[in-house]
């Protein structure tokens, strides 16, 4: 999915009592950052099925990208998969083609088409994930890809999560979507993004990473639907 749209006039991130001390605690934990055999037979099943029955949407949504705005039907994008190696994400193109700019979505974005707002609140723009999650490079639930420039100034101690195999949706995804906003005056949003988000994002990754067994990725995949119909986030787990 999206990560968090920063948008809103509240300076704070919503998270309902999720800090950067309990993802640096929760780092001192174990956690899996290999995909189980499991895991990756699930997603090349649900990869190549998704791409033979959604043909017709995704031919759709590519000629409506076409014919609405200049530029590519595909936007590619170098993030960080498992090891921090890189590779090219695949989305539909929801912005327009201009240079500068911070490396994810900030309030009132003028670089975001009128479709691609419908695409992003949708999550079909996502679709073309599908490609580097059978191609190994992604997993159907994990932490968000990451840019390179972005993982670059995360803090040391919550590098750790950089070493998993990133998601196509994801506790922090799922959870976070609709709760993360800055207000407009923030002078650089890259490194709110990284002293703010980041934490809270890892904070709720690691519900999943401690224990990412087969049972927990159907439930959160089973989540992410119910919320891309519904349009309501599911709650957050409880806290011990």
């Amino acid at each position: 999915m999206s990560p968090p749209q920063a948008a809103g006039t509240s300076a704070g991130v919503a998270t309902r009592h999720l800090h950067a001390a309990d993802a640096r605690t929760f780092g001192a934990l174990p956690i899996v950052t290999r995909v189980s055999v499991a895991r990756r037979g699930l997603d090349i099943v649900a990869a190549l099925a998704g791409l033979a029955a959604l043909a017709p949407l995704l031919l759709g949504v590519a000629v409506v990208v076409r014919l609405t705005s200049r530029g590519p039907v595909i936007f590619r994008q170098t993030r960080l998969t498992a090891g921090r190696r890189e590779f090219t994400m695949y989305k539909f193109r929801t912005m327009r083609a201009v240079r500068g700019g911070p490396e994810f979505t900030v309030p009132g974005d003028a670089r975001i088409t009128r479709v691609g707002r419908i695409l992003r609140r949708s999550s079909l723009d996502e679709l073309p994930q599908l490609v580097n999650v059978l191609r190994g490079e992604m997993t159907l639930v994990g932490p968000r890809p990451e840019t390179p420039a972005l993982a670059a100034q995360y803090p040391p101690e919550l590098r750790f999560v950089l070493d998993c195999t990133p998601g196509l949706t994801g506790p922090a995804q799922l959870r976070l979507r609709d709760r993360v906003c800055f207000s407009d005056d923030v002078p650089d949003p890259e490194r709110w993004y990284v002293e703010h988000v980041v934490p809270a994002r890892v904070a709720q990754d690691l519900t999943y990473l401690r224990a990412p067994s087969l049972w927990a990725t159907l439930s959160l995949i089973g989540q992410t639907a119910a919320y891309v119909i519904s349009g309501n986030p599911p709650e957050e787990p409880a806290r011990g």
